[in-house]
């Protein structure tokens, strides 16, 4: 993808590193949010969301790691 206002190229590798990163940030996010909230039902739907937002970080970077691998 170009950004032709800026002439730059965002490659498929810039798009899974950056997801990864996001998904990694959420699952810090989502994991402190379930420690601070003194409602339990939503604590633990914060702590299954972390659960969840980690298994999206971990296949991205498996996703990142194969996509560096054939480059």
């Amino acid at each position: 993808m170009n950004d032709t206002k800026n002439n730059i190229t965002i490659t498929t590798r810039d798009r899974l590193l950056r997801a990864w990163e996001n998904s990694t940030e959420l699952t810090r996010d989502f994991e402190l949010y379930s420690r601070q909230i003194d409602d339990e039902r939503v604590a633990v739907t914060f702590a299954n969301f972390a659960v969840d937002e980690g298994l999206h970080a971990s296949k991205l970077l498996a996703l990142l790691r194969e996509y560096e691998t054939t480059l």
